[in-house]
């Protein structure tokens, strides 16, 4: 294998496939990347067998030439190593050579590398993802759906299916679900999906996180291809294959309250700045609890405490109130990683007693919807 490449079409795909290198992995082939060149470019693939990613560098780009093949091969060059060494190489072009025994060559400039590649035969074959279950769907929305629901997904290994989120898709509605047991999330999206439906995908929620960072931030389409154990999605040159978590995730309609003895809309920034700053005393305290008290004219106002700081007092104004008053406590923590991914500039809160879940939603945002479980205090 012999080819001469721009340095910056390959620093941008090694940066894309080392986000599936694992730190943990006991298997010496996938500490590594591996290069395949043919006469249409090159395609780098790295995998941690949960996820995979690929990214082809064709041979031109914008009537540029990209990659110049002077002979065809493959190779496994470790990733640490590799992504570092050529993010430092001094000229545009990169010149790489395999020869025997796998030995790389790498010139660039006054640069010259030499590093000890691995057999890519022994390197693990990705899936074969076959079906129609195909969707595509804008990059800013997935992006934005994976936002607006990942930070409610467990991060306890002891229940892994909660450690993903809940694809759905019927109708044309597709619809995401992630919960900690202490709290949910839930955000849906109508697309044109055609004829495709399915239910009970849950992804991990790191891999998930992972696919955000290569997704550009511009409106571009990602297809997604779901089959019985993966799923595909291909963003323009880039594959990223990720396995589907086992097990059934647990049915969450029940614990939404479909009615309401106390409701209020707030403004989204006062109500956030405010709990933000209750938050200081409630983390000192180590318990993140901060209470929230309806008042007699019709305000809010929301407390904290700590043994050793002292306390925390501030009235809000709410845009509308209406129900019985109420006096509850939560999860500081939580509620901010909620106020964080709300757009809506007001939001309404729902109870339905001081026991039971807590409902957030979006004023201008009707398929979003968040649910946190209160504490319950002496006090």
């Amino acid at each position: 294998m012999k080819i001469s490449i721009l340095k910056n079409y390959l620093n941008d795909s090694i940066q894309q496939v080392y986000k599936a290198i694992s730190s943990r992995t006991t298997i010496p082939i996938l500490t590594g990347i591996k290069l395949d060149v043919n006469h249409q470019g090159v395609t780098l693939t790295a995998s941690d067998t949960d996820i995979s990613i690929q990214s082809f560098i064709p041979v031109e780009d914008d009537n540029q030439t990209v990659v110049q093949v002077e002979q065809t091969g493959s190779v496994v060059l470790p990733a640490k190593f590799f992504v570092e060494i050529i993010k430092k190489l001094p000229s545009q072009e990169i010149v790489m050579e395999v020869k025997d025994h796998f030995q790389t060559f790498i010139s660039s400039g006054a640069t010259e590398i030499q590093m000890v590649g691995l057999d890519p035969e022994e390197f693990p074959i990705l899936p074969a993802i076959e079906g129609n279950q195909t969707l595509s769907i804008p990059g800013d929305l997935l992006k934005n759906m994976i936002k607006q629901t990942g930070f409610s997904i467990s991060t306890h290994e002891t229940t892994p299916i909660l450690t993903g989120i809940l694809w759905n898709l019927e109708d044309n509605e597709l619809k995401f679900t992630a919960t900690d047991r202490h709290r949910l999330a839930t955000r849906s999206a109508q697309l044109n999906g055609g004829d495709v439906k399915f239910n009970n995908v849950v992804i991990a929620g790191k891999t998930l996180s992972e696919l955000s960072k290569i997704v550009p931030d511009q409106n571009t389409l990602v297809d997604i291809l779901v089959s019985d154990n993966q799923v595909l999605f291909k963003i323009e040159n880039v594959l990223f294959y990720s396995r589907i978590l086992e097990g059934i995730y647990p049915d969450t309609s029940r614990i939404i309250p479909t009615s309401y003895k106390t409701e209020l809309i707030i403004d989204t920034k006062k109500l956030s700045e405010s709990i933000d700053r209750a938050y200081l005393l409630s983390r000192e305290e180590k318990t993140n609890i901060v209470r929230l008290q309806t008042l007699d004219h019709g305000g809010i106002e929301i407390s904290s405490s700590s043994t050793e700081l002292g306390k925390v007092r501030e009235e809000l104004d709410v845009v509308d109130f209406k129900g019985e008053p109420l006096r509850i406590s939560f999860n500081s923590k939580y509620m901010l990683d909620v106020l964080k991914v709300v757009e809506s500039e007001q939001l309404m809160i729902a109870f339905t007693g001081i026991m039971s879940p807590i409902v957030l939603k979006p004023m201008d945002d009707s398929n979003s919807l968040y649910v946190i479980l209160p504490y319950r205090t002496n006090n």
